[in-house]
């Protein structure tokens, strides 16, 4: 039962949203997906030692396009929680809190992660020979 003069605890709708709250929800929520995500790569490491029949069980799904979706969002979640996790390394090392470095380095992470995950994907697929970028 709670009473009514009684503080309530701040709570999402008090403060006012900042890059490194987003950035912080996101380091979490990527860690939590690249630790369900890695059922995925069980998968394929079990369908590899299958056989074939096994192999394009699971090649038929990673090639679906919602399957293409997962796996274009676990790979932004490694580079994500990985050039994350190095800011945080820094700051364990007593490096990077200036408020204007927590910016700085919280926008390059984020322009980092959708670049580099990009530019992975486009390899790939152009290592697969499904497009040409030159």
């Amino acid at each position: 039962m709670s009473h009514p003069d009684r503080p309530l605890s701040p709570h999402l709708q008090i403060y006012k949203w900042q890059l490194n709250m987003l950035l912080s929800i996101l380091h979490r929520a990527t860690g939590t997906s690249l630790g369900i995500g890695t059922l995925g790569l069980v998968w394929w490491a079990w369908a590899v030692s299958s056989g074939p029949e096994a192999y394009r069980t699971f090649q038929s799904a990673a090639s679906h396009p919602v399957g293409q979706i997962i796996l274009f969002g676990f790979s932004y979640a490694l580079v994500f929680h990985s050039l994350n996790g190095i800011r945080h390394l820094f700051w364990d090392l007593g490096m990077g809190f200036e408020k204007k470095t927590v910016t700085r380095s919280g926008r390059a992470v984020l322009i980092l992660s959708a670049v580099l995950t990009i530019g992975l994907w486009l390899a790939g697929y152009q290592l697969a020979g499904r497009i040409s970028l030159f």
